[in-house]
């Protein structure tokens, strides 16, 4: 392996529990550099499902973790991550309260199913930035508790080889500056346990591409999220978008291609600028042939600055979506979904060895 890439893999591999004073100011001094060209860390889909229902929800009836099977599809497909969705209140039913055994096992069966498979696993508590409909950081959910449930969350999985922790799914109607604060009191919590697992921070406002550098009144995602403190500096902006006309990605029709791209290639300038990296945790489409140009043109938006992008996951697939879901690209008894054509060229299988990658997921 040349230098360059020993030094990265120093960088972007968890820390190891006693990793004593000389590796941790080796990783405290990678600061922000940069990939390989044409290599990306996460080449991936969401596998939706044990986010569903309410969390006293039945498994197999209300909710469901992905089958062997479907895992089984996507990594023959040459997917090399899987962002999971879980539902925070059924992993920790009252808050601030252990971890509940039963759903727990739930996960780390369904993250060593996937890592059998060797595909990295990004754990995705797909909230909003809501508990049991109380936002973080109001009284009803103190910052403290956020952190809290991640430091129990952590230590289950802190510095296994391929996992990420996604901090939460699109927070929404929280003031940046609320949300700032939560997330670094999560990060630190993480890091205070030694966990040294990349860590995946998103902004507010659904942490949208486009609408990063806006200002809702509060401040915008590039101004406030710029306060990020990690001492590991091990972390990464995580971002969505899709290009629907409210770019929610609930539209079959994909009008707003050009402004989703043009986002990206923006968002890599501010990321460039700051010294900062990002990864896009959904972004979808439906089989209609703007979509699949979309598709096509925002990959390669990723893979043309792979200095600032550790990657993607496609939003979704998943063993209960409707066939006529449009983002679905669940395969059906007809065979693959058509917004394979434009995904599987941007896998890239043949890449070079990654191990610099923050999950080391190919060796």
């Amino acid at each position: 392996m040349p230098d360059s890439l020993r030094v990265r893999s120093a960088c972007f591999s968890p820390l190891p529990r006693r990793a004593g004073a000389i590796g941790l100011a080796m990783l405290l001094s990678c600061g922000s550099l940069h990939a390989e060209p044409n290599d990306l860390c996460f080449r991936g889909v969401n596998l939706s499902g044990a986010e569903y229902g309410e969390a006293d929800g039945v498994e197999g009836v209300n909710f469901t973790y992905p089958s062997a099977s479907t895992v089984s599809y996507f990594a023959a497909k040459g997917f090399d991550t899987v962002r999971l969705p879980f539902k925070w209140e059924r992993l920790q039913p009252s808050l601030g309260g252990p971890l509940d055994l039963v759903e727990l096992d739930r996960l780390k069966t369904s993250v060593a199913g996937l890592r059998a498979k060797g595909l990295s696993v990004i754990l995705d508590p797909h909230n909003f930035g809501y508990y049991s409909g109380s936002q973080i950081g109001s009284a009803d959910v103190p910052s403290r508790q956020f952190a809290q449930f991640w430091i129990r969350l952590a230590a289950e999985f802190a510095n296994q080889e391929g996992i990420a922790f996604g901090l939460m799914n699109e927070p929404h109607d929280i003031a940046p500056t609320v949300w700032l604060e939560a997330a670094n009191m999560a990060i630190a919590g993480i890091r205070t346990i030694g966990a040294g697992n990349l860590i995946l921070v998103p902004g507010t406002h659904w942490s949208g591409v486009v609408t990063w550098e806006q200002d809702f009144g509060r401040g915008s995602n590039a101004s406030v999220m710029l306060s990020v403190v990690d001492p590991l500096d091990r972390y990464a902006f995580e971002v969505h978008q899709y290009m629907d006309k409210d770019l929610s990605g609930t539209h079959e029709a994909c009008v707003n291609v050009d402004l989703a791209v043009d986002g990206m290639n923006k968002l890599s300038d501010w990321l460039r600028a700051h010294g900062k990296r990002a990864f896009l945790g959904e972004f979808g489409g439906s089989s209609e042939p703007q979509c699949l140009e979309g598709l096509t043109r925002m990959t390669q938006a990723i893979a043309d600055n792979p200095d600032v992008w550790l990657g993607w996951t496609y939003w979704a697939g998943g063993d209960w979506w409707a066939e006529d879901e449009g983002n679905n690209i669940q395969p059906t008894d007809k065979g693959d979904r058509q917004q394979l054509s434009s995904l599987i060229p941007a896998l890239n299988p043949e890449a070079q060895d990654r191990g610099w990658c923050v999950m080391n997921s190919a060796r």
